[in-house]
């Protein structure tokens, strides 16, 4: 589950991470109050206006701007709020932006220059370890500084039984160039990072850029913070901050029926019983020539109600050219299923693409019979083969 930055900012907060201060407004008059209350905790006099959408680079898309007083503050906030913001991760139609936050300025005077710093943890899939990525190139994409001055990236692995040690938290800050009160925030800011990583059970924490002050405060400027859906029963908190304006709604729409969906580019849509079954069967396509148009896990009930459900979902992308059912009849019959693919089809009424369907293990004979015997444009297969060379004919 994403995120939006000042959420990410709020649960930074909560653990002792040092941010840039701001509050959320839903309007440009709203963001001209919040501005004012700003300016009483901080004395700030300048403000930047963030879209708060789920995307990065939003400063390249005229998403990030600077309020040079409180009488800008509405202008800058309605130039924003409204707007349809494409970035390099949005698609061509953008985001809508339905918010924005509203922060203080961080970048002051003083006495020594300010720095920006790349920081993010994750998990070290090949090591099976937390990791610590940081760079000096703050403020950049980190894909782009990987590619083009890779010796600026430096990274450190945590293991998750014995934690981030102190002597990490030092060698975080050496790499940096840091040196006294930057190097000691440094090393708390890190450790206080690390910690709500872990404690939040988040998959991604990435806060770019990281902002040494020119009073040498070490603070979050931003926050891209994404939990892992498995954890939320733990944190119903996190849960409510939850934004399905964010989200594509056919995939929201299939959480709240129970079903595993995903929204892909393709042209052949997949029903399928199990998320290993599902990712071979993707294969399947892209080897008949074929695209995925999702992926979409029925689950081990795939009784007549979740089929149609899920057929129904499927058929909301007008990209779809055909459908691949590929069922495995281990808890649940097959026979069942075929009656609920059939049932389904008849509920629906007219469905204007070919269906082809696998069903194998328990009753697998009487299922085929099934589809057979319907006189629906289904198309019943036994074998992978068999499903792969059906695709490419209907997609021919």
């Amino acid at each position: 589950m994403n995120l939006h930055e000042y959420q990410g900012k709020e649960i930074l907060n909560s653990f002792g991470v040092e941010i840039q201060r701001g509050y959320v407004a839903q309007t440009p008059k709203e963001a001209v109050e919040v501005a004012k209350k700003l300016t009483e905790e901080t004395g700030t006099s300048w403000y930047v206006i963030k879209a708060q959408v789920h995307a990065g680079g939003r400063g390249k898309g005229g998403g990030v701007k600077l309020a040079k007083g409180i009488d800008h503050v509405e202008e800058v906030a309605g130039q924003i709020i409204g707007m349809d913001l494409v970035t390099p991760q949005t698609s061509a139609a953008g985001k809508h932006v339905n918010q924005v936050l509203v922060a203080e300025d961080v970048y002051y005077p003083g006495e020594s220059e300010t720095s920006e710093i790349y920081m993010s943890v994750l998990l070290n899939r090949a090591t099976g370890k937390n990791m610590i990525m940081y760079s000096t190139e703050g403020g950049m994409d980190i894909e782009t500084v990987a590619e083009k001055t890779p010796h600026l990236i430096f990274t450190e692995e945590v293991d998750p039984a014995v934690g981030f040690m102190p002597f990490q938290a030092r060698r975080v800050a050496f790499n940096l160039g840091l040196e006294g009160k930057a190097f000691k925030e440094m090393t708390k800011f890190v450790t206080a990072l690390y910690t709500a990583y872990d404690k939040s059970d988040s998959s991604l924490f990435e806060i770019n850029p990281v902002l040494k002050t020119s009073d040498n405060r070490i603070i979050a400027v931003d926050a891209k913070v994404t939990i892992d859906d498995n954890s939320l029963f733990r944190h119903k908190d996190y849960e409510a901050m939850r934004d399905i304006r964010e989200e594509n709604a056919t995939e929201v729409e299939a959480r709240a029926k129970g079903l595993s969906y995903v929204n892909l580019d393709g042209n052949v849509g997949c029903m399928v019983n199990g998320a290993g079954l599902a990712m071979a069967t993707m294969d399947l396509i892209k080897q008949a020539g074929g695209e995925p148009a999702n992926f979409l896990d029925v689950g081990g009930t795939a009784d007549a109600e979740r089929v149609e459900a899920a057929f129904k979902l499927i058929l909301k992308d007008p990209k779809v050219k055909a459908i691949l059912v590929n069922i495995f009849g281990g808890i649940v019959r097959c026979d069942r299923v075929a009656q609920g693919i059939v049932d389904a089809y008849k509920n629906i009424g007219t469905i204007n693409v070919p269906i082809i369907v696998r069903l194998q293990g328990t009753n697998a004979d009487i299922a085929k019979e099934l589809i057979d015997k319907s006189g629906l444009n289904v198309h019943s297969v036994i074998q992978f083969q068999e499903a792969a060379d059906k695709v490419q004919e209907v997609l021919a």
